[in-house]
């Protein structure tokens, strides 16, 4: 397709210039674009082909920048940031330095909040529409949010709220009956199937009984009555939910067409109380695979493109990742443990636990986008000597932090909680990057804490978290398992424990979770240059062996690193050093991990080269250690 009006796009004000024909023909370019691009470079391809018309009637109808339109997590936002000015940059979205695959405030003016996490537009929307009041402006706000999102429960409390203030703000529901996992709970449900009305379902009844008594047209009279049960629960009942909480409900209407979508907009975009409108929108729309199968072309990888060097790093092709290596083990445990179940929070592919709910479906709990919920529902299984295992992003789990405190930890109940996508998340960027979940999981009363070097590892800590009665945390990337074999035996481990990888006699190296392997590249490199290196593998973050640090001391160590693909400040490098530091260590040490801040998108390799947490970046910063300390003793 020759893209006649796309190119031309420099900002929203360039759509009021075109006619109707001129709009449809600029939303077919957007989808042919975008599917053309994507699926070159990678990126979220479903969610945004779903939105097009609706993205493009509303900076039709409404004034942006100054109108703010706010979109929850931002997978939908591609035709956005097209219709933005950001045409000519777009083939590098999600690439290292290029375009976020999300919202970001500092990258457009028209990004008016940054998302990356669901359920938040609604709150922040309302926050800009209180600001307005405050500041006394005329600008209009509206929130885009899908019914995955509505699963959580950050978007009825701002609903509440912003049904209590009674300010203008427009809510679009765009519902696909489609989250990245197919949505579970009443509320989805609430928007596609009739929720218990007694007034209706009274109606529905007497109405079926007048029809049996009826001596002619009998059965053409109940499927009349069929179709209209239909109507009116789309009619009557989506709305009732909004309306009793403060909003004028508007739908549903389809998504995909543009004239009505601009007609309805046009229409509500000036009532000054709130609004929802529900709109009916196909994930993938325009593209007949990612049509069939939106969960599979929710996100598309590049084609033949790779994501970095793998080097040093063994037989990375022949092994599962370690999404995938939990999956199989947590099928493993369940057939040797009948008390074990899985909860996730609308993260099953993303997880590896597909293969979990096909074989034991009554077992598989996924509650939707409310990761709090997951832990304090866990939290009750648990009372009730049931096992449970919550694997959920790193980055999510952060939302459950005080359920994980107040609720699992305080009450020492036996949670294993498997984070996924701790360390560099790659290009989904800084809102992804599990960075913080060893701080905040070292500083929990009764917690550990683990970060397996490989899949093989995984699997004995996962059967030591089973049997330890207590809150058990197990950290592990989004990346290669580098070792797992499917037919292995599990060790259980002592709580604490560390393990000695290479011995050596001139530095100490403390590695977490794969950066072992690192480290032990590293070390073999090093030992060419007369530096002899000890390496640890430190698969326990809490408790610390700290016997073996005792060691350390006793055996005249004057050099520690410390590795971790986690944020510094309070990590495991922290509490290495505090340790040693209360118990009369007077050696250097180097902690490297992650920056004091947000790390920007790319792949795992080049964002680890970017902060010198590749080989050569870590040997770099060992010889230039082993340097000055000989510098040290020498000016002595």
């Amino acid at each position: 397709m020759q893209l006649k009006y796309l190119p031309k796009i420099k900002s929203p004000k360039d759509l009021k210039e075109l006619d109707s024909s001129s709009l449809h023909r600029l939303c077919d370019e957007l989808r042919y674009y975008t599917v053309n691009t994507i699926t070159q470079i990678g990126g979220h391809l479903a969610p945004t082909l779903g939105v097009i018309e609706l993205t493009t009637a509303l900076h039709y109808i409404y004034n942006t920048p100054d109108d703010k339109l706010v979109w929850d997590v931002g997978h939908q936002a591609y035709a956005h940031k097209l219709l933005t000015g950001r045409f000519d940059e777009f083939p590098s979205i999600r690439q290292y330095g290029g375009l976020s695959g999300f919202l970001k405030r500092s990258e457009s003016e028209y990004d008016v909040f940054g998302a990356g996490h669901a359920s938040t537009a609604i709150s922040a929307a309302l926050g800009m529409a209180e600001a307005r009041y405050q500041k006394e402006e005329k600008n209009r706000v509206v929130a885009v949010i899908g019914d995955g999102a509505m699963t959580g429960g950050l978007a009825f409390e701002a609903i509440n709220n912003a049904g209590h203030l009674g300010r203008q703000i427009t809510v679009i529901l765009n519902d696909n009956e489609m989250s990245i996992s197919p949505n579970v709970g009443a509320i989805s449900k609430y928007f596609t199937r009739l929720i218990s009305n007694p007034t209706y379902n009274r109606l529905k009844t007497d109405a079926w009984e007048l029809t049996k008594k009826l001596p002619l047209a009998r059965g053409t009279i109940q499927a009349f009555l069929s179709r209209l049960d239909k109507s009116i629960k789309n009619i009557i009942v989506p709305g009732m939910l909004f309306e009793e909480m403060g909003f004028r409900y508007f739908g549903p209407i389809d998504g995909h067409d543009l004239d009505e979508l601009i007609k309805t907009l046009d229409t509500i975009k000036d009532i000054e109380k709130p609004v929802l409108l529900h709109v009916i929108t196909k994930k993938g729309k325009g593209m007949s695979v990612a049509e069939d199968d939106p969960v599979k072309y929710h996100g598309v990888k590049a084609n033949g493109k790779s994501n970095g060097s793998t080097k040093n790093i063994t037989k990375q092709e022949e092994v599962p990742s370690f999404q995938d290596a939990f999956g199989y083990l947590s099928c493993e445990i369940a057939e040797n443990r009948k008390d074990t179940v899985c909860i996730t929070a609308a993260m099953r592919e993303g997880t590896g636990l597909v293969p979990f709910e096909k074989k034991f479906p009554d077992r598989y709990y996924d509650v939707g986008i409310a990761e709090g919920h997951a832990v304090t529902f866990s939290a009750g299984l648990a009372t009730q000597g049931i096992r449970p295992i919550v694997a959920i992003y790193s980055t999510f789990l952060q939302r459950a932090f005080d359920h994980i405190v107040h609720d699992v930890s305080v009450q020492n109940l036996p949670v294993i909680f498997c984070m996924d996508r701790s360390g560099i998340a790659g290009e989904d960027g800084p809102t992804h990057h599990g960075a913080l979940d060893i701080p905040y999981f070292r500083c929990i009363q009764g917690m550990i804490l683990t970060a397996p070097k490989n899949g093989n590892e995984l699997r004995n800590l996962l059967y030591t978290a089973l049997n330890h009665n207590g809150p058990f945390g197990i950290r592990y990337p989004k990346f290669s398992s580098i070792e797992f074999d499917k037919n292995g035996q599990a060790d259980l481990l002592p709580i604490g424990s560390w393990e000695v990888e290479k011995k050596g006699d001139d530095l100490m190296i403390l590695a977490v979770g794969p950066m072992v392997y690192s480290a032990l590249s590293v070390a073999s490199d090093l030992d060419k240059e007369n530096i002899s290196c000890e390496v640890v593998n430190c698969r326990f973050i809490k408790p610390m062996d700290t016997a073996y640090l005792n060691s350390i001391i006793k055996r005249g160590f004057d050099k520690i690193i410390t590795i971790e693909e986690g944020v510094i400040n309070g990590g495991f490098g922290d509490g290495v050093s505090s340790y040693l530091l209360e118990n009369g260590y007077s050696g250097s040490i180097k902690r490297l991990g992650l920056p004091d801040s947000y790390v920007e998108h790319g792949s795992r390799n080049q964002i680890l080269n970017s902060l010198s947490l590749d080989n050569d970046g870590i040997k770099n910063k060992i010889i230039d250690l082993y340097a000055s300390a000989k510098e040290e003793v020498l000016e002595r």
